[in-house]
C-alpha cells in the first residue's frame, strides 16, 4: 500500500512539474504546423500554421524567421502579445503573405476594430525587425496589470493602453515594413520610438475606434516613408513628433503617399492627415490628400523644426467644407512650395481608376475593389519632384544579408501612378 502511495505521489508531482514548465517556461512551436506559448525562435517554415495560445517571446539574442505563406492564428480569449526581445523577420511574398490573424469566425462587423489580440512589441534589445508582405489584422487589445508588456515595462507599461499593431523602440535598431497591410486595429497601427526605418508600399485601413494614427513616429527615428495608402484612419495618417528627446532628432522624409478620408472620425485639433509637433524635422513631397481632414498641420505651441520642407503636394476636396479647411494659415495648416490647393470644391480631381469621390468622409469600411491608381489623363501624373535626398537610398543591410532600399521618388503625386 505504501509503495502504491509513493508511486501515485511521484506521478502527481511529475504532472505538476510538467504543467508548471508548460505554463511558466516555454513550449516552443515546431517549424511546421504547431502551437506556441512562451519563448520561440528558429524558423516557421513556408505554408505552416501556428496557433498562439498565449503570449510569445523571442528572447534577446535569438531570432524568429517566418517564411512565406505562414498563418499565425491568435487565441481570441487569451489575446496574446508578441514580445520581440531578439529579432523578427516575417518574409512573405505577394502571392503568399505572412498573416497574423484570428479565426475567420471572429471577423465580424462588430469586431471590425479588432481588440482580439495584442500586437508586435519590439523592446529596446530588438536590433532588427522586418515585415515584408505581411498582413496584420484584428488586434490592438487593451492592456491590464496582468499583461506581459506591462510586467516587462514595454510600450507605455501601464494598464488600460490600447496596443498598436507594431511598437519598435531601439534608436540603434533597423526596422523595415513594406508591401504589407495593417487593418482592423483598435487604435494606432504603428508607434515607433527610434531606429533606421523604411515604411514603403503599405496599406492601412479600418483602424481607430476613438483615436489612433497609421504611422506614429517619435524621437530617435530616421525614416523614409513612401508609397503608402492610408484610408480613413480615426486620426492622422502620419503623426510626426520629436517627443521623448532621444538621439537622433526625429527626421522623417515622407513622399508619394496617398491619404483618403483620414482624420474625420476624431474631430479634435489633432484629427487630420499629417500632424507636426515637438521640433520634429519633416520633409514632405508628392503626397496626395483626397477628402482628408486638413492636410499638413502643426502644433502651434510645439511646432516642427524650422528646417522642415514641404513641396509639390496635392489636395482634392469633394465639397466646400473639405476644401475650406485645406487652406493654409487657418487652423495652423501648413502650405508648401508648388502645392496644388484650390479654393473650389471638386477642383484638382486626381482621377482615381476606381473610387467614388463622394464616399462619406466618416466611412471606415474599405472596399478592396477600389483602385487608387491614376488614370492616364490624370493631372497629378507630372507634378511631383524627384530631386530631394532620402535617408536610405543606399539601403539598410540586415544581419541575414538582405539589403532594403527606400524606393526612389516619382514624378506623379500619391502612392500610385498609372496601372501597368
Amino acid at each position: 500500500m505504501k509503495l502504491k502511495q509513493i508511486i501515485t505521489a511521484l506521478a502527481l508531482a511529475s504532472a505538476m512539474f510538467a504543467g508548471c514548465q508548460k505554463a511558466n517556461k516555454f513550449v516552443d512551436t515546431t517549424p511546421t504546423d504547431g502551437t506556441a506559448i512562451g519563448e520561440v525562435s528558429g524558423v516557421w517554415t513556408r505554408g505552416s500554421t501556428h496557433l498562439i495560445n498565449g503570449d510569445i517571446i523571442i528572447p534577446e539574442g535569438k531570432t524568429l524567421t517566418i517564411e512565406e505563406g505562414v498563418t499565425v492564428i491568435m487565441d481570441t480569449l487569451k489575446k496574446p502579445e508578441i514580445v520581440v526581445k531578439g529579432n523578427l523577420y516575417a518574409l512573405g511574398t505577394d502571392a503568399n503573405p505572412v498573416k497574423f490573424t484570428v479565426n475567420d469566425l471572429y471577423k465580424t462587423d462588430a469586431k471590425k476594430f479588432g481588440k482580439l489580440w495584442g500586437g508586435i512589441l519590439a523592446g529596446p534589445t530588438c536590433t532588427e525587425l522586418v515585415l515584408d508582405h505581411v498582413i496584420l489584422e484584428y488586434g490592438g487589445a487593451t492592456t491590464s496589470d496582468a499583461s506581459t508588456s506591462v510586467k516587462m515595462g514595454l510600450y507605455k507599461a501601464v494598464a488600460g493602453e490600447n496596443l498598436p499593431a507594431l511598437w519598435f523602440s531601439n534608436v540603434n535598431g533597423r526596422l523595415v515594413v513594406q508591401n504589407s497591410i495593417i487593418r482592423n486595429f483598435q487604435e494606432d497601427c504603428t508607434y515607433i520610438e527610434g531606429g533606421k526605418i523604411i515604411f514603403a508600399n503599405n496599406v492601412f485601413y479600418t483602424t481607430g475606434v476613438t483615436g489612433g494614427e497609421a504611422m506614429n513616429f517619435k524621437s530617435g527615428c530616421l525614416a523614409d516613408v513612401a508609397y503608402n495608402l492610408v484610408y480613413s484612419t480615426n486620426t492622422n495618417a502620419l503623426k510626426l513628433s520629436n517627443a521623448g528627446d532621444r538621439t537622433p532628432q526625429a527626421y522623417i522624409i515622407a513622399y508619394n503617399n496617398t491619404m483618403v478620408n483620414t482624420g474625420w472620425r476624431r474631430p479634435t485639433a489633432k484629427g487630420g492627415s499629417i500632424w507636426l509637433e515637438a521640433t520634429v524635422r519633416a520633409d514632405l513631397y508628392n503626397n496626395l490628400f483626397a477628402n482628408t481632414r486638413f492636410g499638413v498641420k502643426r502644433d502651434p505651441k510645439k511646432p516642427e523644426d524650422a528646417r522642415s520642407v514641404y513641396k509639390n503636394n496635392w489636395y482634392y476636396g469633394f465639397d466646400q467644407t473639405t476644401v475650406n479647411q485645406f487652406q493654409p494659415g487657418s487652423n495652423d495648416v501648413v502650405a508648401g512650395v508648388n502645392d496644388v490647393i484650390s479654393k473650389v470644391a471638386g477642383a484638382n480631381d486626381p482621377k482615381f481608376v476606381n473610387y467614388p469621390l463622394n464616399t462619406p468622409v466618416s466611412n471606415a469600411v474599405y472596399n478592396t475593389a477600389w483602385d487608387f491608381h491614376l488614370t492616364g489623363n490624370s493631372p497629378a501624373l507630372s507634378t511631383g519632384i524627384t530631386t530631394f535626398t532620402r535617408h536610405h537610398a543606399g539601403g539598410i543591410t540586415m544581419l541575414n544579408g538582405i539589403t532594403y532600399v527606400s524606393p526612389a521618388p516619382a514624378m506623379f503625386v500619391g502612392a500610385y501612378g498609372t496601372k501597368l
